[in-house]
């Protein structure tokens, strides 16, 4: 089981500080079996890496470019997460899906670039509140995998996040997040892929809601939002999961 902290556009550098030493600290005074991974702004990526290092807490990153070097300003690749000694990078998130119109050509070549430096991607996948209603939720999912997820014979992560649920407060029935991760190890079965990769579940996770989330039948972690920058509820959840 993998709980991985995605804290997006949040803290300043002695807040990043704070967070991460609290979570730490949380987790080194209680007993779990979860992995656990936290997901700073890029550029508190090595003020975060120095705190939790030597610890079982894994470092990740928010984004990657879809570049390895060369004039692209403001981008960050692979080769720079992997020096900084990330284990994951999530790619294909909705914000940068929908807010900077990533494609799935975008996030296919983001997903490689993560696995062939040796690191994990969090391949994201979700559906609008239209989709959902209009029952075209699974055919929208499923397009998203066959256009995002590289052939490759490398580790990688899905986490399933309806668009509508993230930040919202609410969050899918157990029978349609179920329905959901059947459609993916369906999915990754047909494609001749390795069935135990992980699948995620993303938004609004709260502890309230986690208990339940847990006892979906593939839930293999949660990506956490706002969650996550609260150190005590974020590291109860990563207990309740053990």
């Amino acid at each position: 089981m993998l709980i991985a902290g995605n804290w997006k556009l949040n803290c300043n550098i002695k807040e990043a500080e704070d967070l991460s030493s609290s979570i730490l600290n949380n987790l080194n005074h209680n007993s779990y079996k979860s992995e656990i991974a936290i997901f700073p702004p890029t550029i508190y990526i090595e003020t975060v890496s120095n705190i939790i290092k030597n610890s079982n807490i894994s470092l990740g990153a928010q984004d990657c470019s879809i570049n390895i070097s060369g004039a692209y300003t403001g981008d960050v690749s692979a080769p720079m997460l992997n020096d900084f000694g990330c284990k994951y990078s999530i790619v294909g998130h909705s914000e940068r899906r929908n807010g900077k119109y990533e494609s799935n050509k975008d996030v296919y070549l983001k997903a490689k670039n993560v696995m062939e430096y040796n690191m994990i991607p969090i391949i994201c996948v979700g559906e609008n509140a239209k989709d959902r209603d209009e029952g075209n939720a699974l055919n929208i999912i499923k397009n998203q995998l066959d256009k995002s997820i590289p052939k490759i014979n490398k580790e990688f992560i899905i986490a399933y996040e309806p668009i509508w649920a993230i930040g919202s407060g609410k969050i899918p029935t157990l029978d349609s997040i179920n329905e959901m991760f059947n459609m993916i190890r369906q999915w990754l079965l047909n494609s001749g892929m390795n069935n135990n990769i992980k699948i995620l579940y993303g938004g609004s996770v709260n502890k309230g809601n986690a208990k339940e989330l847990f006892s979906c039948k593939h839930l293999g972690g949660l990506l956490i939002g706002g969650v996550s920058l609260n150190p005590n509820e974020f590291s109860e959840i990563c207990i309740m999961a053990s």
